[in-house]
């Protein structure tokens, strides 16, 4: 790629856990301020990073549907750890770590991430398995399906899959 072309991060994010979403918006951003452009694809579990816990509801939602979106966290800073969440000790540690390091939370990242202009899409398919709908995403999030996320990571100088 030739050095005035600007390079571009892809990261499918995946997983639902709370120090692999925080990895993610840590890099989409470090992506961002080193002048690449980024997107962030939030499939299944990732799509809880996504998710405005003022907008979700139970209306027009099957029973399975309705018990799912009660029981899975309801936004960025509810997430658990990957490893060691010990009934949400562990990450009450880690965040009293990060507290005492001055560390931004999660949802700093991610609210950094958008002001910068990092384009984060939902995956089309995951939303409708799991029953959530785009209204209950925090806004301007895009909705795209498998090729619109093809397209976007053949394109990319890296790609990630967290």
């Amino acid at each position: 790629m030739e050095s005035d072309q600007k390079h571009h991060l892809n990261i499918l994010l995946f997983s639902g856990d709370y120090d692999k979403c925080l990895v993610a918006m840590i890099l989409a951003n470090g992506a961002v301020e080193k002048g690449m452009s980024a997107t962030v694809f939030c499939a299944f579990w990732g799509l809880f990073l996504l998710r405005d816990m003022d907008k979700i509801s139970t209306q027009d939602k099957s029973m399975q549907e309705k018990m799912f979106a009660t029981i899975t966290p309801a936004d960025a800073e509810q997430l658990p750890l990957s490893k060691l969440n010990l009934a949400g000790i562990g990450k009450t540690m880690l965040l009293d770590m990060m507290d005492a390091n001055q560390t931004p939370h999660l949802q700093d990242f991610l609210q950094g991430a958008r002001h910068k202009g990092v384009r984060f899409c939902a995956c089309k398919l995951s939303l409708e398995i799991m029953g959530f709908k785009a209204e209950e995403l925090l806004e301007d999030i895009e909705v795209i399906d498998v090729d619109a996320y093809l397209e976007d990571a053949a394109a990319a100088d890296i790609q990630l899959l967290i």
